[in-house]
């Protein structure tokens, strides 16, 4: 049975992203835990004095939250009604990212699963931020939903590639997903000028190994950005998921954590899965 991790903020972007992780696993026993994490606006010394005189301001939020849950529950069951699924609702005073790690290790979660936006406003600037912070320490791996995307089978699906760092164990996720859905997994690689060395040839032999039951194509692409590669390659071809292992010190981290990649983590137009390299301690 898989364990899928929805966080959710009651907004409609957060339940597109859930409504896209139960029709993802329509077929398939799981349990989905549904979070959310409440602190007040202003959280510092001032609130705690005064939160030890008032706790009924604590108890208000709690209240929020956990009826927030119930409604959102509410609303899958109805639309989303699935024998093979399961829900439990966790509501936590604490910050998101903190209460996703502890709840990752906890419960032992396969999938993390959130919604993210593009940064054209302040506010989806601030959410798209909190979604790439959340993908830079997730522990396992997480699938961004880009707000309004329609589900949609991931029947193809895009694998950029430096051919760096090990071939992690948890690109099992990966493989169900395409084992599931009949997916075709296209490989590509942007090539600098440089052959590819002996220890990234291995890396390249061993993504066929793992992938000689799903059917998948190697692909190099010369004269571009790693980023254009990625958006020509979605412009030319229709791709429903764009799949990346986050190694670190790896192309990955240049390409999502500075400024000149934000494009990719606030303007993903597929949903965006992010496969740590190994699970982190």
């Amino acid at each position: 049975m898989k364990r899928i991790l929805l966080p959710t903020d009651f907004s409609e972007n957060a339940y597109n992203a859930a409504k896209y992780a139960v029709q993802l696993f329509s077929s398939e026993e799981c349990t989905f835990y549904l979070l959310n994490t409440y602190t007040p606006v202003l959280y510092d010394n001032e609130y705690l004095v005064y939160n030890s005189n008032h706790p009924t301001l604590t108890e208000s939020y709690q209240d929020k939250s956990k009826k927030g849950l119930d409604r959102v529950l509410r609303r899958i069951e109805r639309n989303f009604k699935n024998e093979n699924h399961h829900f439990e609702k966790i509501s936590s005073f604490n910050l998101l990212n903190d209460e996703m790690k502890e709840v990752v290790a906890e419960k032992e979660i396969d999938l993390i699963v959130m919604g993210t936006k593009g940064a054209t406003g302040a506010e989806e600037i601030l959410f798209g931020t909190h979604t790439v912070h959340a993908i830079k320490k997730a522990r396992c791996p997480l699938l961004a939903i880009p707000s309004h995307y329609k589900y949609k089978a991931p029947k193809e699906v895009l694998f950029p590639t430096d051919y760096e760092g090990e071939i992690p164990g948890l690109l099992g996720i990966m493989k169900d997903l395409a084992s599931v859905h009949s997916s075709t997994i296209h490989i590509l690689h942007v090539y600098f000028g440089v052959d590819l060395s002996s220890s990234q040839a291995s890396r390249k032999k061993a993504l066929s190994t793992a992938f000689k039951d799903i059917a998948h194509h190697f692909y190099s692409i010369t004269g571009k950005s790693v980023t254009h590669a990625i958006y020509d390659f979605q412009e030319e071809n229709e791709i429903d998921m764009l799949c990346m292992v986050n190694n670190k010190h790896s192309f990955f981290e240049n390409l999502l954590f500075t400024p000149v990649v934000n494009e990719i983590g606030f303007n993903v137009k597929v949903p965006f899965l992010v496969i740590p390299s190994k699970k982190r301690k």
